[in-house]
């Protein structure tokens, strides 16, 4: 077996009554944790990234500081390493996650694609060493950080599959907007 979960950033501060927190979020913590006790059998590998900013810098940028946040490239302070708003929502069952993802950590970073592993080992290398070939992405937020994901996993030459009862966006719009570009880039749109 070759396919892979790719669990996007479902953390406190992604989810409602965090920093960032978008509706819909802690419902997806739960479906996927749903999905997972019927369907783990069809992974080889569950991956699961989290952000993980550094509290003592504005990480290149990506924290707004000198001015209000523009919800576009500087955000809000979020996901700050060590903290209740970087960890998994409750909800989440990382029981069955093979491979934890921390990303950001100084600098923006949206894909996971951008993160390491605990081995220090980059996504790209962790999947070649797996030798996965294809991935479903759930998580949040569509628009954004489910969204560069599974561009660089279709860019890395793999098969897509984003699950889309099993995402949550900032806003309906985008995240509508964010599915059809991942359609036309060749992912497949599915409910789980």
């Amino acid at each position: 077996m070759t396919r892979a979960l790719f669990i996007i950033d479902v953390q406190n501060d992604f989810t409602e009554g965090g920093a960032l927190g978008v509706v819909g979020g802690a419902a997806v913590a739960s479906g996927i944790s749903q999905y997972l006790q019927v369907h783990h059998k069809r992974y080889a590998h569950i991956f699961a990234s989290r952000d993980w900013h550094d509290a003592e810098s504005d990480n290149g940028g990506h924290f707004a500081t000198d001015a209000a946040p523009d919800f576009i490239e500087t955000w809000p302070a979020h996901c700050v390493a060590d903290t209740q708003g970087a960890e998994y929502h409750p909800e989440l069952d990382t029981s069955r996650v093979n491979v934890h993802i921390l990303k950001g950590q100084g600098r923006p970073a949206y894909s996971v694609f951008e993160g390491v592993t605990n081995a220090g080992r980059t996504l790209t290398e962790e999947l070649d060493i797996l030798a996965i070939t294809e991935i479903d992405v759930v998580g949040i937020a569509t628009d954004y950080c489910v969204l560069a994901s599974a561009k660089d996993a279709i860019n890395a030459g793999r098969s897509v599959r984003v699950l889309r009862d099993l995402v949550a966006g900032v806003a309906p719009g985008s995240s509508a907007e964010a599915l059809a570009e991942l359609a036309k880039a060749g992912a497949a749109i599915e409910h789980s």
